[in-house]
């Protein structure tokens, strides 16, 4: 009998990050809070979103807006690498980076956590930004998935192409 296998990746839904910019955009523009503070949301290239507002708290609370939204449609706040508040002007800024993949250190850190406290028949290989979990016993896949699920880790992970 062949083995089964899943795969373990960090990626987001670039569609879904845009739905969740295009709703924190549209309360922006319409809450009262935040009218005439200038806050805006917008993309910075393929995987950044730059928030602009008129003061420090006002950026902030737009931040938390944008952050309310991904979490409505599903996307990890671990995901979202938001930087401090600067000033660029008149204008307080605050840039963030959308991450994905899974780096080889914590490759390595997920790697190490199956094996010590997972299922003895599990084997675990590093494939470019993924992890490929298999065994012989489905049940054995099932423990290490409940077992990541339940680790703390500093990333997000999806489990995909279960077979």
């Amino acid at each position: 009998m062949a083995d089964s296998s899943f795969d373990i990746v960090s990626k987001i839904d670039r569609q879904e990050v845009d739905n969740a910019l295009n709703q924190a955009a549209k309360e922006l523009s319409q809450r009262f809070d935040f009218k005439n503070t200038g806050a805006s949301i917008e993309w910075q290239g393929e995987l950044g979103v730059e928030l602009q507002a008129d003061t420090e708290e006002r950026v902030m609370a737009a931040l938390e807006v944008f952050r309310d939204k991904l979490v409505k449609r599903s996307i990890s706040l671990k995901a979202l690498d938001a930087g401090e508040p600067r000033p660029s002007g008149r204008t307080y800024k605050i840039t963030c980076a959308l991450t994905a993949g899974i780096s080889q250190e914590q490759a390595k850190k997920l790697g190490k956590l199956i094996r010590d406290d997972g299922p003895k028949k599990v084997k675990v290989a590093v494939q470019g930004e993924e992890l490929r979990v298999s065994s012989s016993s489905r049940d054995d896949l099932q423990a290490v998935i409940a077992l990541v699920q339940e680790a703390d880790l500093d990333f997000p992970v999806q489990f995909v192409n279960y077979r």
